[in-house]
């Protein structure tokens, strides 16, 4: 009897195509554009994902000081760091991380959505944000694209 058979094809990091995306994150709301950054930075909307393989592209996000985010989320949203000393807790509302570094709102949401191993630190690595329109990756020629089009 004759049947189809289809293997499942692994990807191996030799046969991936990286390209370089460029993202305006202007009037994007904050967790939207973060997960679909994630999922390309991961490679999931590519037909030869692969779990265990950095597979996704290199992602600009430019404009990051113009994103939105919904409700009271500027003033109730807080950001929890460390120092590392007893009691060195310290918390920082969303508003105020957007005066200091606009782009570490969009960094720390993107990094929670990738994965918690050695596979989500490379892949992190493959993101860059900057607060303004300009960015230093011209010489890459990045291929801008627009993420409503992306579900």
């Amino acid at each position: 009897m004759d049947t189809l058979s289809y293997k499942t094809i692994s990807a191996k990091p030799a046969d991936i195509q990286k390209e370089w995306v460029l993202v305006d994150a202007e009037g994007q709301t904050l967790g939207r554009l973060a997960s679909k950054v994630a999922k390309i930075l991961r490679g999931k909307y590519k037909p030869n994902f692969t779990p265990h393989v950095d597979c996704g592209d290199n992602v600009i996000v430019v404009n990051a000081e113009k994103i939105q985010m919904t409700g009271n989320k500027w003033n109730d949203k807080t950001y929890l760091r460390y120092t590392g000393y007893p009691g060195g807790q310290r918390a920082t509302s969303a508003l105020s991380l957007l005066d200091k570094h606009p782009e570490r709102i969009i960094e720390k949401s993107v990094k929670g959505m990738l994965p918690k191993n050695k596979l989500g630190a490379d892949l992190f690595r493959n993101l860059k944000v900057y607060a303004g329109a300009a960015h230093g990756q011209e010489a890459q020629k990045p291929k801008a694209i627009n993420l409503n089009d992306y579900k």
